[in-house]
């Protein structure tokens, strides 16, 4: 029989009335969790911590030095403004540049102070600064507290939790560990006094123009420095606006100080590399004319030292007019031999470092040799260019990265270029050479013709000569250069530096968390309203009802405020009283209907225990008895007998006795407080109650009942739990099927469903029970099947009050009832 209550598909559809109302009676869940949520938020809103933005902004410029051109200039040209532009933006975000900027500012230091519900990072605004000891490592990650006695000392504390901490020496990079006592560790110093600790070494002083008070404490904390160089790098971003030549640089953190001095710091640190890369032409220029200065002014005090000598020694200090003649004629093509072999030499050595050197920076500048090719010029300046950009990058871009192949390959082809115009220049040369030597040898042959005194002075003048203007030209050349180093100007030009003129705050506006709570609470009970909703087998009102059943509703009755059955008795005047008069009213219509005459039978069932079967025999009986009608009540559930204790009567014997043939049918009749009703109990509990409801004796029964009574009013067994009840519907004229609200489930009407549609039961009727209007899923449909219900408080003075209701609350209450 379990299977007759499986839930028709009819059923199943859910109900968005019940799914609202239900969700309406959970305003106090709501309540509840809304002062939670509020307090939750209230509590997170005066923790937040706010984050600050500010920003810098810059432009790449093309500033070549105005001093000399092209070819005569020890600069060279970077590829123009895009690609410096994309060269500074690798660089702002590599993490090399950030090291140097976290470095500079020692920003892996900070001053804290504890604030109400965090520690406080307040940089400049502490009293003291810490001077600790480079090349001494300091304790990481564990905050130590500075607490000032007086004016001139301090006690110093710090909480270990094990055994061993963690120090760094900020010189070499390298993480140490030491061994501590756990605990606290305290120690008192003097201000200024070295404080010379296993995990802590340095200085600490009075920031200038600052005093303390005594019992103000703060707190300095080291961080890992590669660990607050990724904060800042990843803090820090740089926007390039329309593929323009300005840069937006800027960076959030939760100090505004902060982030005007590192944003100041990483475009004054940007500045300086890229003038320094600049300048990194000229610089390799002086270097080299430093060394060649070195070894020629070697020479030149030698030869004039040697030739001091050799005057002194011969008392010659003077030539005549051929020896001066040919003199000059040596000495200007000795020096232009040595201009063509400076070339040579040049050319060779770049030969050498081209075929040898993976790196290309440090190349001399061709103009110091006094090469003025423009090919030559314009190709070293280009593979020193894509060497210096080749560089950078190593710092921040993998080294399998496609831009790394590109910049090679053009490096090789500005490579192999240079190799072939060194190679044609070379040649060039070395006729040059020939034809000087040979003129140089004519001279020669003029020169041997002199006195042998003559030729030995003139060729100890030749040498001083020479190179005293190698000399000359190299201190030339390295004036040049340093011209040039001196007026170059960085690329890099600040339009607007950092300033805290109105920071930007981030975050979410606070006060919009208040409105996530409100959904918040209101989404849970929402939630459960449709989970019970969508969940829920009961049947829940009238409506529900209707739906599933094609039976009619005879009446609805309300829920029963007593502590017993006898509501139509002891209160007469109630709703639930009226409810039951309406249903006698629409049985004797149906009698009537029917032209019935004597005495009327009427059978009361349900589904299952529980349903209201034996409320309802109780006060159907009792309301029937009020009119002058002789009834009597029996009750035929003879395995769960109830009736006998709402009339405070006994069931030592009753219908069981009956059927046995134990007691006669005056014997078994007990009277009772309401008068014209009669109640037949059940009796002792029989071993065989479904044999004893099919015998000849109950059909016996009912017919002595007849003769005596109006109306007889059967109790008996759920129809969904056991067969009973169906063999009683052939001695009755009508049956009340109950309904209870929020208890019976919805396929338990299957059952009597089908034996109504099979018409092997007729002429019954459905009696929805326990009504509530008010419950969270019967939301007033306003039935009238049963007197007064539905109509609110139209009824009043009409029904008693089941509830007496005073006070405010209850005020308000009718109020808004009205």
């Amino acid at each position: 029989m379990n299977d007759e209550f499986e839930i028709s598909e009819s059923g199943s559809n859910f109900d968005i009335k019940k799914f609202l109302f239900r969700a309406l009676s959970y305003w106090k869940l709501f309540v509840i969790l809304l002062a939670v949520a509020i307090f939750y938020v209230y509590q997170k809103n005066i923790r937040e911590e706010f984050s600050y933005r500010l920003s810098t902004k810059i432009s790449v410029e093309d500033d070549s030095n105005p001093l000399f051109t092209s070819n005569a200039s020890l600069t060279f040209n970077w590829g123009g403004v895009t690609a410096k532009v994309q060269t500074m933006v690798v660089t702002l975000k590599s993490r090399s540049h950030h090291e140097k900027v976290v470095e500079r500012l020692e920003f892996y230091k900070s001053y804290l102070k504890q604030g109400r519900f965090r520690k406080q990072d307040i940089y400049k605004s502490a009293p003291f600064r810490f001077h600790h000891d480079y090349n001494f490592s300091q304790l990481i990650g564990n905050p130590i507290k500075i607490t000032f006695l007086d004016e001139d000392s301090f006690e110093l504390e710090v909480e270990f939790a094990s055994q061993t901490a963690s120090t760094q020496n900020y010189v070499s990079k390298k993480i140490n560990t030491v061994d501590v006592s756990p605990g606290i560790f305290k120690k008192q110093f003097k201000i200024g006094a070295p404080i010379e600790l296993p995990f802590l070494k340095g200085t600490l002083v009075l920031a200038e123009n600052r005093t303390v008070s005594s019992g103000a404490s703060y707190f300095i904390q080291f961080n890992n420095f590669d660990g607050v160089v990724a904060s800042y790098k990843g803090r820090t971003s740089v926007s390039n606006p329309a593929s323009s030549p300005i840069l937006d640089i800027s960076l959030i953190d939760k100090n505004t100080e902060k982030i005007v001095d590192y944003l100041n710091t990483v475009v004054a640190v940007l500045r300086e590399d890229q003038l320094n890369r600049k300048n990194q032409y000229a610089t390799n220029a002086i270097k080299f004319i430093d060394e060649q200065i070195s070894r020629v002014k070697t020479e030149l005090s030698k030869n004039a030292e040697d030739l001091n000598d050799y005057r002194k020694k011969n008392k010659i200090f003077s030539l005549d007019n051929e020896s001066v003649i040919l003199n000059e004629k040596l000495t200007e093509l000795d020096a232009e031999k040595d201009n063509i072999n400076r070339q040579l030499n040049y050319y060779a050595n770049l030969k050498n470092y081209l075929a040898t050197s993976s790196s290309f920076t440090e190349i001399p500048a061709p103009s110091i040799a006094g090469i003025s090719d423009g090919n030559i010029l314009n190709n070293v300046s280009k593979i020193n260019e894509l060497s210096v950009q080749k560089s950078k990058l190593q710092y921040s871009v993998r080294s399998d990265a496609s831009i790394f192949n590109d910049l090679n390959r053009q490096i090789e082809g500005l490579k192999n270029v240079l190799l072939e115009n060194i190679s044609a220049a070379t040649d060039v040369l070395k006729r040059e050479a020939k034809l000087v030597n040979s003129k140089l040898s004519s001279v020669e042959s003029q020169f041997s013709k002199l006195p042998e005194d003559q030729q030995r002075l003139i060729t100890i003048e030749r040498q001083y000569s020479l190179s005293e203007q190698t000399y000359n030209v190299f201190l030339a050349k390295r004036g040049e250069a340093e011209i040039i180093k001196a007026s170059n100007v960085s690329d890099i030009l600040i339009i607007d530096s950092a300033k805290n003129t109105g920071a930007q705050v981030l975050g979410r506006n606070l006060n919009i968390r208040y409105v996530f709570a409100f959904f918040a609470a209101l989404l849970v009970p929402l939630l459960l309203a449709f989970i019970f909703t969508f969940l829920d087998n009961n049947i829940q009102n009238p409506m529900d009802v209707e739906q599933l059943s094609p039976i009619p509703i005879l009446g609805v009755i309300g829920k029963n405020p007593l502590d017993n059955n006898l509501i139509v008795h002891r209160k007469p005047k109630s709703a639930v009283a009226e409810a039951f008069r309406s249903i006698r009213s629409n049985l004797q219509y149906f009698y009537k209907s029917q032209h019935l005459e004597g005495a009327k039978t009427l059978l009361v069932t349900s589904s299952v225990s529980g349903e209201g079967k034996t409320f309802c025999s109780i006060n159907i009986a009792t309301v029937f008895a009020l009119s002058g009608k002789k009834t009597v009540l029996v009750g035929l559930d003879l395995r769960k007998p109830k009736i006998f204790g709402d009339f405070n009567i006994k069931n030592d014997v009753g219908v069981v006795n009956y059927l046995i043939g134990q007691e006669t049918l005056k014997a078994v009749v007990q009277k009772t407080d309401v008068e014209f009703l009669d109640v037949i109990t059940s009796g002792p509990i029989p071993p065989n109650p479904g044999e004893l409801l099919i015998s000849p004796k109950l059909s016996e029964l009912i017919g002595e009942l007849k003769k005596q009574y109006d109306y007889i009013v059967l109790d008996t067994p759920p129809m969904g739990l056991v067969a009973d009840a169906l063999e009683l519907f052939d001695f009755v004229d009508t049956s009340l099927y109950m309904v209870r609200q929020d208890y019976t489930k919805k396929g338990m009407l299957n059952f009597i469903n089908e034996k109504y549609r099979t018409k092997q039961i007729q002429n019954i009727s459905l009696v929805y029970n326990s009504y509530d209007q008010k419950a969270k899923y019967g939301y007033g449909y306003g039935y009238g099947y049963g007197y007064g219900y539905g109509y609110g408080n139209y009824a009043n003075g009409y029904h008693e009050d089941t509830k007496t209701k005073s006070g405010l609350l209850a005020r308000l209450k009718s109020i808004f009832k009205k």
